[in-house]
């Protein structure tokens, strides 16, 4: 811990300051260091993700992509694989294009219904590494790292890969929307794909994808007037309207219907003791207390429900019915 100055040794420091015999200009090296600061605006910070929030809910979309796109290339390559999202920003079209001079596998895709496709992007270590494990390789080489595009030749072979992950794209739309993705094109240069004009805005999810020892990244890159048709509802997507059933309510609903129960149309009833019910033979006759001018009673299991009025119909005992038991 260091000393604390008492009141005269602030007073003498400050005295010498005045008379010039203590200096306050920084040192040669700390005057770099200070130079090499960056000033900041505390008024004007803001999230360094805050233009995302323009689309909200829209990393939900992703990871739900994350997950089904991991199953299905791990069924394709028949090697255990993660995804995992890294990022999610917004570009300027033309100046994230501009840093993939070797971009690796680019793929334009079609977004049914909607209206502006979107773009995926395998770089080169990606792109490489699945090609050596379609191809056979062993899981103990180490990946190759080429300095070249892509051949025509290996595009196609990409292609069966790449198409998977439309149908994972618009599965994890799903919640949204009926879309259908497909594959339009795939290029090896940046230079022959565009989905938008170079000023229009892109929302790019990145992806980091590992197989064993290989890695690499996949870009998704959307439009934002692609999105924003979808953004009211991906605001609405985590909300959950009070007035709905519950699930289990509505099961318990439906299966209670499904019960079934007798129904017995009662046209009287008598006592008896049981010392009289023993005694009873065949041809015995019974009165009952019923009066054929008024309606029967309907019972429902034991409970009186309806009243009717016997009778036949299509040459088969019936009762119509005719009022509600109250």
């Amino acid at each position: 811990m260091e000393p604390i100055l008492s009141k005269p040794e602030i007073a003498d420091l400050l005295k010498a300051i005045r008379e010039g015999r203590v200096s306050l200009d920084l040192e040669q090296n700390q005057q770099s260091q200070f130079l090499a600061c960056t000033p900041t605006n505390l008024f004007q910070l803001t999230r360094p993700d805050n233009k995302q929030f323009r689309i909200p809910n829209f990393d939900i979309i992703l990871d739900a992509f994350c997950r089904t796109y991991a199953t299905s290339l791990s069924n394709q390559l028949q090697r255990s694989l993660s995804i995992t999202r890294t990022a999610l920003e917004s570009h300027e079209f033309q100046k994230f294009m501009a840093d993939k001079t070797n971009p690796g596998a680019i793929g334009i895709l079609d977004l049914n219904p909607l209206k502006y496709g979107a773009m995926i992007i395998y770089d080169p270590a990606l792109s490489f590494s699945v090609l050596e494990i379609m191809l056979g390789a062993s899981a103990e080489l180490q990946s190759l790292h080429l300095d070249r595009r892509l051949t025509a030749l290996e595009l196609t072979i990409l292609k069966v890969i790449i198409s998977g992950a439309c149908n994972d794209l618009s599965k994890a739309f799903a919640q949204l929307l009926e879309m259908e993705s497909t594959l339009i094109k795939l290029e090896n240069n940046a230079r022959l794909v565009s989905i938008v004009e170079p000023e229009a805005e892109v929302i790019v999810g990145t992806f980091m994808v590992k197989v064993g020892d290989h890695s690499g990244e996949i870009h998704l890159i959307f439009p934002f007037a692609t999105l924003e048709p979808l953004r009211d509802s991906l605001r609405e997507l985590l909300n959950i309207p009070t007035i709905t059933k519950s699930t289990w309510q509505n099961v318990l609903e439906d299966e209670v219907q499904e019960i079934p129960a007798t129904i017995t149309a009662l046209s009287g009833n008598i006592i008896l003791s049981i010392r009289q019910i023993l005694q009873l033979q065949e041809g015995d006759i019974l009165d009952i207390e019923y009066d054929p001018n008024t309606p029967l009673k309907v019972l429902v299991e034991d409970k009186v429900k309806f009243f009717a009025i016997p009778g036949t119909h299509n040459g088969k005992k019936a009762i119509s019915l005719t009022g509600v038991y109250q």
